[in-house]
């Protein structure tokens, strides 16, 4: 149990059973009235970010999120199986909670997965990840100059958008937030 004076970024908060992540805080001390502190609250499960004002000194509930480091080890049925680096315990998670993040995981990959009271919460990858196109059409000689994309898929089976001068077997980066081709990995 903590009070709204001690709120910081970054913390997790249980508010009527539904966990929210404070992404800022003010403290406001009008020259009238009580002090107040103004909120931004993310919903740690499904991302909707919504305005909270506390009377200053309330005691809000404080949830303990323990972030590990996982490696995705391999699918098991619908399920994406993760060991802890630590402990090496195996855990299945469910496609639910694994997300967009799915798209860019191959066997060995390392994410940072989310528990409250041993319950998954989420899955996060690194910023961007290096993967190699496994399939796109060839780049038209005439086009490279113009700038333009194609759809490529990667070994992980998602698709990208690329520049025309991209060739299968390429290796490139890929920013793991919204699937944004980022450039070539030059080995």
């Amino acid at each position: 149990m903590a009070t709204t004076n001690d709120l910081k970024n970054g913390m997790t908060l249980d508010l009527d059973g539904t966990l929210w992540s404070v992404v800022g805080f003010q403290h406001v001390k009008p020259g009238k009235g009580g002090a107040f502190v103004r909120t931004t609250l993310k919903n740690v499960l499904t991302g909707k970010v919504v305005d909270r004002t506390f009377n200053a000194g309330v005691k809000v509930e404080l949830a303990t999120v323990d972030r590990r480091e996982m490696s995705f080890l391999y699918r098991d049925g619908a399920d994406f199986v993760f060991m802890d680096s630590e402990s090496f315990d195996q855990l299945p998670i469910p496609p639910d909670v694994v997300g967009d993040a799915a798209n860019y995981m191959l066997e060995n990959t390392t994410a940072t997965v989310a528990l409250h009271d041993g319950a998954p919460l989420y899955v996060e990858l690194p910023a961007s990840v290096e993967l190699i196109i496994s399939e796109t059409e060839p780049g038209v000689q005439g086009d490279r100059s113009t700038g333009g994309n194609k759809p490529a898929t990667l070994e992980t089976g998602a698709t990208v958008q690329v520049p025309l001068f991209i060739t299968t077997g390429e290796k490139v980066k890929v920013d793991t937030r919204d699937g944004r081709y980022l450039g070539r990995v030059t080995s």
